[in-house]
């Protein structure tokens, strides 16, 4: 009696490179910012903030399964207290920095509370009016964020007198600080809490039927990606040494969405690839400016019909056609 051969093979050595890939390309970007002018340091700089910020709305959307379209709201609460609370009060970033990531998460506290009752579309449209209301708390109350003049002069980050100045310094506090951002999250994705999102985001009712406390998790999941959005927003704000109520506006959640999406949304690397792609190629191509949006808008469209796990899951992918061909 013979047996039929199993359908899949094993991995090729080219398939096993490709995972690579990323990481020597990403090794090979640093190298050449390094060694580059301060302008191409300046991008990959805001690519590493971006990091920072869409993996925490990947933790929620992509591990937990919600929206969130108010991300930005919290960025901007954490951005407007450190660059308050250095620039009027004398405070130093490194103390204002968790001031305002404190106070980002207890305001997500106090509004997630009741309105991640919501599900689907109702929602994302809740969460897509508190960050409408940040924005106009940022224009109207201009005694504390001097409105659309904004706030300029925010020193940058600096440890025990030590101030972070030049690009390439920055550039080496961004890394880490975002290379600490996702391993966080691969930690977070293989923990008992990580579980808990993916079994919320695969069915709530059956989550709850496996004993998880549903509303508790879903909150868990908006007040970690509320600290990762508010980190994002303090660093920004001390990084460019300004902030007005644009820098925090809905062009920050477009870009934010279009990152995940490219880079692959519940994936550990895929805000890292996104905020690469997105940040480095519109520089690239700088005389396709005025079609940004329209190039946005078609990729986002051509990766959730194609590629539903981005750029990070082309491998699962590609296995996936083998496997079935």
């Amino acid at each position: 009696m013979t047996t039929s051969p199993s359908i899949t093979s094993p991995d090729p050595a080219w398939r096993k490179a490709m995972a690579v890939v990323p990481w020597i390309a990403g090794a090979g970007l640093i190298a050449y910012a390094y060694t580059g002018s301060g302008y191409v340091i300046s991008v990959v700089n805001f690519a590493l903030i971006y990091t920072i910020f869409v993996t925490g709305l990947n933790l929620f959307m992509g591990y937990a399964g919600q929206v969130s379209f108010g991300q930005n709201a919290f960025a901007a609460i954490s951005g407007y207290a450190s660059a308050v609370l250095t620039t009027t009060y004398g405070w130093s970033p490194l103390t204002a920095l968790p001031v305002g990531i404190i106070g980002a998460v207890t305001v997500a506290a106090i509004v997630g509370y009741p309105t991640l009752r919501l599900k689907g579309h109702y929602l994302a449209m809740a969460t897509l009016a508190l960050g409408l209301i940040a924005y106009e708390i940022a224009v109207e109350w201009d005694s504390v964020t001097a409105g659309y003049m904004g706030i300029s002069g925010v020193p940058p980050m600096g440890v025990a007198g030590y101030e972070v100045y030049s690009d390439r310094q920055m550039l080496t506090m961004l890394l880490i600080v975002a290379g600490l951002t996702l391993a966080a999250a691969a930690g977070i994705r293989h923990s008992r809490l990580g579980r808990a999102f993916v079994a919320i985001a695969g069915s709530e009712d059956a989550a709850r039927a496996l004993g998880i406390n549903v509303a508790r998790y879903k909150l868990m999941a908006f007040l970690i990606s509320a600290g990762f959005a508010a980190l994002a927003g303090s660093l920004y704000v001390h990084v460019v040494g300004f902030v007005s109520p644009e820098v925090f506006g809905l062009h920050m959640v477009i870009l934010a969405f279009t990152m995940l999406y490219i880079g692959g949304i519940g994936t550990i690397m895929g805000p890292l690839i996104g905020a690469v792609i997105i940040n480095v190629l519109p520089e690239t191509f700088r005389q396709f400016a005025d079609y940004q949006d329209l190039v946005y808008g078609t990729a986002l469209i051509l990766i959730l019909i194609y590629m539903p796990k981005g750029l990070a899951g082309l491998a699962d992918l590609w296995r996936r056609r083998e496997g079935g061909s």
